[in-house]
C-alpha cells in the first residue's frame, strides 16, 4: 500500500488539490487576454442524470467532468512536487 514509504493517499490528496488550484488558476486567467489558452476546458460525463425508482428509494447518478488546460498542469506539478517531497 506504500511505494517507498510514501503513501498513495497522500498522491491522491496532492493530485485532487493540483487539479482544483489549477482550475481556478485556469478560470482566472480567463480574463487577462494573452492567458485565454489556460481556460480551455473541456467537458465529458453524464449530461442527464440516471434515475433509479425503486418505488419506496429513488436514486439519481450523475457525474460530469470540466476539466481544463490550466488543471492539466496543475495535475503533473502535484505530481512532481509529490516526487520530490
Amino acid at each position: 500500500m506504500a511505494t517507498r514509504d510514501k503513501s498513495i493517499w497522500i498522491l491522491i490528496v496532492f493530485i485532487l488539490s493540483g487539479l482544483v488550484i489549477g482550475g481556478l488558476i485556469g478560470k482566472l486567467a480567463s480574463n487577462v487576454p494573452w492567458l485565454w489558452w489556460l481556460s480551455y476546458e473541456q467537458q465529458f460525463g453524464l449530461n442527464n442524470p440516471l434515475v433509479l425508482d425503486l418505488s419506496v428509494l429513488q436514486l439519481t447518478f450523475g457525474l460530469i467532468f470540466k476539466i481544463n488546460v490550466a488543471s492539466i498542469i496543475g495535475m503533473l506539478s502535484a505530481i512532481f512536487i509529490y516526487r520530490k517531497v
